[in-house]
């Protein structure tokens, strides 16, 4: 038996829909990524959906835009900074830095594997202008704390919801708590379009200015009525002005068309996801030799992968469990980053730490994650479980 960490839920009509797509001729951002952003936008209940090409890029637009737009940041500064928890993505950190903005790191919750609340206030300062929440494995962040320290101290929130597409907050999609929010669309993530990244908003400007980034910063994606550019009626002015400082990291017409038969089978994968959480917490939550992932009061995880992390006395044993786990053909991952202060890549990045790191620390040498998927995977959660309990000596 093999247990792989992701799982490819395309079916015949995926499949068919890309056919469609390439006898059509039409390859690149048309009809059906209109069409596919629409959709998602609808079910997650926000005013605009932005595709991109990759989460990572969803991430880099959102970090341009506030570089070049200020005006939606409510703190001016010449040194601003942003807070970040310290377990993370790369591609979520990157663009912080590559945008002229400091990395504050801050401490995670060890049972959440989210940004710890409780120091964010600590790590404040007059330069500091939004807090980046990663929720993080499919698990959502505590937002009524986080919205409390936004308020209070005059921040924007920014969300990587990267991997945590259909978590919910107070019945709240996550994704939507700031003022704009990330997606993944990779494979092994809750919905696949094989690469594919979508950001959300409710602000109208907002949307006009990412479609221009999207796409070399030209003019020619916006609508007549947008509030960045008066259209001419000039076929050549409107198609090659050029309004913003923009990329090209536009989103394929075979991914929407994926995309599109995905979301209608979304909520079942997110049903499926959670049956296997359930069987999951049966089995590792508990145990005095691991910790798990724990959902925050009013948080519904959409559980990308099951986290792991080992102690008392399986304390320090991670390389000789994750062997055992690999010999067996279980596929394993590192907890994210793990501290990620602690990877050589620092040293190319503007940044500072609040506090000490201790939970981020342990999580890098105790942490790993194994995969959850739409599929019934009691046998292999059994199998994994069987494995490491018989490691305790």
């Amino acid at each position: 038996m093999k247990y792989p960490l992701g799982f490819n839920t395309w079916g015949k009509n995926e499949v068919n829909e890309i056919k469609k797509v390439l006898r059509s001729g039409n390859f690149v951002m048309g009809k059906k990524v209109k069409s596919f952003e629409e959709k998602f936008a609808k079910y997650f209940k926000s005013k605009h959906a932005i595709m991109v090409n990759s989460g990572s890029s969803a991430n880099l637009l959102m970090l341009t835009l506030i570089k070049y737009f200020p005006e939606f940041l409510k703190i001016k500064t010449k040194y601003p900074n942003i807070i970040v928890p310290a377990v993370g993505w790369s591609t979520s950190y990157f663009p912080i830095s590559q945008c002229g903005f400091k990395l504050k790191f801050v401490d995670i919750n060890l049972k959440t594997l989210n940004i710890d609340t409780k120091k964010i206030e600590k790590a404040i300062d007059k330069n500091t202008v939004a807090i980046l929440s990663i929720n993080l494995l499919g698990n959502p962040c505590n937002y009524n704390e986080i919205n409390k320290i936004v308020k209070k101290n005059n921040l924007i929130l920014l969300e990587d919801n990267c991997e945590s597409l259909g978590a919910k907050y107070n019945k709240k999609f996550c994704g939507t708590m700031g003022i704009m929010g990330t997606h993944s669309l990779f494979f092994a993530h809750h919905m696949q379009t094989m690469e594919g990244g979508m950001i959300l908003t409710n602000n109208d400007k907002i949307n006009d200015i990412l479609r221009s980034l999207r796409a070399h910063g030209w003019a020619r994606d916006l609508s007549k009525k947008n509030r960045l550019y008066k259209k001419k009626n000039d076929q050549f002015k409107d198609k090659f002005t050029f309004i913003t400082p923009g990329y090209c990291v536009r989103p394929l017409e075979i991914e929407a068309a994926a995309g599109l038969i995905q979301i209608k089978k979304l909520k079942n994968f997110l049903n499926i996801r959670n049956k296997n959480s359930k069987i999951f917490k049966k089995l590792f939550k508990n145990k005095s030799w691991c910790e798990i992932q724990e959902e925050e009061k009013l948080s519904k995880s959409s559980w990308y992968g099951f986290n792991i992390i080992l102690r008392n006395q399986l304390k320090n044993r991670r390389n000789e469990i994750i062997r055992k786990l690999i010999k067996n053909n279980v596929e394993v991952r590192p907890t994210m980053t793990g501290n990620f202060t602690n990877n050589p890549v620092i040293k190319f990045l503007d940044y500072s730490v609040s506090g000490k790191l201790t939970n981020s620390n342990y999580v890098e040498k105790n942490g790993f994650f194994i995969g959850n998927y739409p599929k019934n995977l009691s046998k292999e959660l059994k199998l994994v479980y069987k494995i490491i309990s018989r490691q305790i000596k």
